[in-house]
């Protein structure tokens, strides 16, 4: 390229561009990515400041086309897993049996939005159509977007799924296990060796719940903190929220309803 540059102009230093010059120095474009790669955290509009500090003004969209240029995209930051926890939870169990997995009820909570996480934040449109009906988003009705849902399943198929009223705490999750924790387990036709897999919310390990599962004879599964990615069960709530969403429920009520709807038809 240099070559053919001395070739055709005779010179190699830069010439004259067409379009707008940069505002950005070649300082500013370097306390840029110095200030970013020393604080991801950092937002667009706090480096727009900073620049502004050393006299340089320019759109925090032209810091984001920047920083993109060098590399530097935002990104949402992804959750830290405990890898030595779950290196030592599979190795624990690398030797256990079918039988022993086949018996395991694998339990959690998830939260079901009304609309899904991926909702358009734009749409194409015409001129003067902001108003029809697809292309609004409706209003959520009767109490709020979203249901908190309990559930559980094990080798042989889905147990109960329970939809969560109200806060969340230990006595309420206690009084779930209570209701569907042991009809599951007849369902599902699992031993008497059968073991219950829950994870490390204080709600789950509060001294209550604790005293409540000895109580009432109920082995847990020992689990590995911060691995939310280790629970099979994260599989079955993606489908459950794919089929739930596909069938677009405008209000509480329907989303309740879908989600049982739809639990009940997930096969063995």
């Amino acid at each position: 390229a240099i070559i053919h540059k001395w070739q055709k102009h005779g010179t190699v230093v830069n010439l004259p561009r067409s379009g707008r010059p940069t505002k950005i120095t070649p300082r500013a474009e370097r306390q840029l990515i110095r200030e970013a790669t020393k604080d991801p955290r950092t937002t667009s509009k706090e480096l727009q400041a900073s620049l502004a500090s050393i006299k340089v003004s320019v759109h925090d969209s032209t810091i984001r086309k920047r920083l993109g240029k060098n590399g530097l995209h935002g990104r949402f930051p992804r959750r830290k897993k405990n890898i030595k926890a779950c290196l030592n939870f599979a190795k624990k169990h690398l030797n256990d049996c079918q039988d022993f997995w086949e018996n395991t009820l694998w339990t959690d909570e998830t939260k079901v939005e009304l609309f899904g996480r991926r909702v358009s934040r734009y749409i194409w449109r015409k001129s003067n159509t902001a108003f029809q009906k697809k292309n609004i988003i409706p209003t959520v009705k009767y109490g709020g977007g979203s249901v908190m849902v309990w559930g559980c399943f094990a080798a042989s198929g889905p147990g109960r799924l329970a939809v969560i009223d109200g806060t969340m705490n230990s006595t309420v999750y206690q009084k779930i296990l209570k209701e569907n924790v042991r009809p599951s387990v007849r369902q599902l036709k699992l031993k008497r060796s059968w073991v219950l897999q829950q994870d490390n919310d204080p709600k789950h390990t509060s001294k209550s719940t604790s005293e409540w599962l000895k109580k009432n004879k109920m082995k847990t599964l020992e689990w590995p903190s911060q691995s939310p990615d280790l629970n099979p069960i994260e599989m079955l709530w993606h489908d459950l929220k794919k089929a739930v969403h596909a069938r677009k429920p405008s209000n509480k009520a329907e989303l309740q309803q879908f989600c049982k709807d739809e639990w009940a038809k997930i096969p063995p």
